[in-house]
């Protein structure tokens, strides 16, 4: 109740009760001064005498009050000079009073209108500021305030806490110095706590947001401090001093963003890129792994191409939601239907297609993560080999139209067994594509996706974020870049394309040095290198050496053989195929090392069938 009364009334109102308050303190200064004086009684009588210089006091209080500006100052910014401004109103009303006492010849001892003088001042203080304490708690209670912890109990700190308490939406808490000497301490108003305590700070005293007023140390400690307060659940900021803000001191180097053009090394081809609505329009359309970063914007992608069905196939629950959350909160006409469940899964793949007459398949489901595949050789062979020729399969049984098979540069003579399971995919793929007379099979190949879980960028910006050091496996390597939209929409355009067993890949012009990306990322964020030549720098770029089965430099073609395609920047590789014969073989021994879990009986089958793909079972061995 109180809260709205407050929230409802108008500043000429406010003003108006101001006034009010202020000419009712008149008559209780006067009352409490004649008590004071000894000589007189404040019996009604002597009251009744003074009523004439009341009554000229209030109305010369209202005039002077607004002329002085106390009637019309807002309560929370009555600091100071507020304080000072009543004194003189006080002091001139006492002046004012003995005056007015002389001319009516009442004869009161000067001593009277100084003293009254005093308490006026007094209580015009007095009730400002209960009145600014009683309105701050009722805004406190009324709405919901964000709980501010201040790390840094210095001058920075000590101006921002100022700063806030005059903001209704806003709470300041508590300081959290790293200084033991502050520890225990109140400063302008909050207790100060040590920086172990803070998991404890945030959970008692319900903080949102932690504040860090320490301009003075170096960007990468704070980094640091504020990559350890996120995992508190509580939002971290960062503030620069007061002075900085005003150009006192020199400012801190301005954050620059790496460009798209420069982390690609090329412009971007969206723009270059036909569309694909005609191929999609009206279509069934089933997307493997539709919960991962390639999945997903296939999903986003195809939605302005109109088809019928989309459905989204994802073994991570957590994943499939929020695809299929984002695409009905699209506003998508189009039915999606999402099915929670492996490609490895034959009978559910079956049925899924055969249910929903799919007409076109988009296989992005796949283990991707170079180390992580390394270490769990069985189980990536599994998922990316097994499990694209049980999906191709059942798409052809399906009576499936187009089958889009999303693979990467590192199935180009690969040397670690992610890429050699993505190069044996694509032999599969091709000798389905081989034998098949109704269903079209195509496979995509590109390089590294900007953005996509697992790539070198959110690494570096996690690195760079909690101050470095950022890593580097070596510094000469180089890799190829594209955004996930040209990867997405490349993957679209090979539907289109296809005519059976086609490797499309995009012209993605030159590789780009990881190192050179590195540096780009670290001083785009406002930092500086730290080495040889500047060892005063921010932030360090340390080689931690290849990972086994890593290459210095990607390749997308296995041999220079190239036939074009509709399309000037995407071009169509001639590779070699394995024979049904040897495929057969292949995928029976790969079976029977995987049911055995003989994991080098898996790597034997890579080295035996996949070109260039010997160097894995050294890798297994760094």
């Amino acid at each position: 109740m109180f809260y709205k009364l407050v929230t409802v009334l108008s500043r000429s109102q406010k003003q108006a009760i101001f006034t009010l308050i202020d000419m009712a303190m008149i008559p209780l200064a006067m009352l409490m001064a004649i008590a004071l004086r000894a000589e007189l009684t404040a019996d009604q009588a002597t009251v009744t005498a003074f009523l004439p210089v009341i009554g000229i006091l209030a109305v010369c209080g209202a005039v002077l009050g607004w002329r002085l500006g106390l009637t019309r100052s807002r309560l929370n910014g009555y600091e100071m000079q507020g304080v000072v401004r009543t004194a003189i109103y006080a002091a001139a009303l006492g002046g004012i009073g003995l005056t007015a006492d002389r001319l009516l010849g009442l004869g009161r001892p000067v001593g009277l209108y100084v003293l009254f003088g005093s308490m006026l001042s007094v209580v015009s203080v007095s009730w400002r500021l209960a009145l600014r304490e009683v309105i701050a708690h009722i805004y406190r209670s009324g709405s919901d305030r964000v709980r501010v912890m201040i790390y840094g109990a210095g001058l920075t700190g000590q101006q921002l806490a100022a700063a806030l308490r005059h903001g209704n939406g806003i709470q300041p808490v508590a300081f959290v110095d790293d200084n033991p000497t502050l520890h225990g301490l109140n400063i302008s108003g909050l207790r100060v706590y040590a920086a172990s305590q803070l998991q404890t700070l945030v959970e008692e005293k319900k903080i949102d947001r932690v504040v860090l007023a320490m301009p003075s140390i170096s960007r990468p400690a704070l980094a640091r401090i504020a990559y350890r307060l996120r995992g508190l659940g509580c939002e971290v900021h960062s503030l620069p001093s007061f002075a900085q803000l005003v150009g006192q001191g020199e400012l801190r180097q301005q954050v620059t963003p790496v460009s798209i053009q420069d982390l690609l090394g090329r412009t971007q081809l969206e723009k270059e890129l036909p569309g694909v609505t005609d191929a999609y329009a009206g279509r069934r359309i089933l997307v493997s792994g539709a919960g991962g970063s390639i999945g997903s914007e296939l999903c986003r992608q195809l939605i302005a191409c109109a088809p019928e069905t989309v459905v989204l196939v994802d073994h991570s629950e957590l994943a499939l939601y929020n695809i299929d959350k984002e695409l009905r909160d699209l506003g998508a006409d189009m039915p999606v239907i999402p099915v929670l469940g492996s490609v490895m899964d034959d009978r559910l793949m079956r049925s899924v297609m055969t249910e929903n007459r799919i007409d076109v398949v988009l296989h992005a489901a796949a283990y991707k993560h170079l180390p992580m595949v390394e270490a769990n050789a069985l189980a990536g062979l599994s998922n990316n080999v097994l499990g694209t020729k049980l999906l191709a399969e059942a798409a052809r049984d399906a009576g499936v139209e187009r089958f889009i098979l999303v693979s990467t540069d590192k199935a180009v003579r690969p040397t670690n067994v992610m890429g050699a399971s993505k190069r044996l995919a694509e032999l599969v793929v091709q000798d389905l594509a081989a034998r098949s007379t109704g269903t079209r099979y195509s496979m995509v190949r590109f390089g590294n996706v900007l953005g996509s879980s697992g790539s070198v960028i959110p690494l570096f910006e996690e690195q760079i974020a909690r101050g470095g050091p950022v890593t580097l496996t070596d510094p000469n390597v180089t890799r190829y870049f594209m955004t996930i939209s040209e990867a997405a929409r490349l993957v679209l355009l090979a539907g289109s394309f296809a005519r059976g067993g086609d490797v499309f890949v995009l012209d993605m012009g030159e590789p780009v040095p990881i190192a050179k990306l590195a540096r780009q990322m670290i001083e785009g964020a406002g930092f500086s290198v730290r080495d040889e030549e500047n060892p005063e720098g921010d932030i360090e770029i340390q080689v931690t050496g290849l990972r086994p089965g890593e290459k210095l430099h990607e390749e997308l073609l296995i041999s220079s053989d190239m036939l074009t395609t509709p399309h000037q920047k995407i071009l169509r590789a001639q590779e070699k195929a394995l024979s049904e014969f040897e495929i057969a073989t292949a995928i029976k021994d790969l079976r029977a090392a995987i049911e055995s879990r003989d994991e080098a009986a898996a790597r034997a089958v890579i080295s035996r069938w996949v070109e260039g793909a010997q160097a894995t079972e050294a890798a297994r061995g760094q």
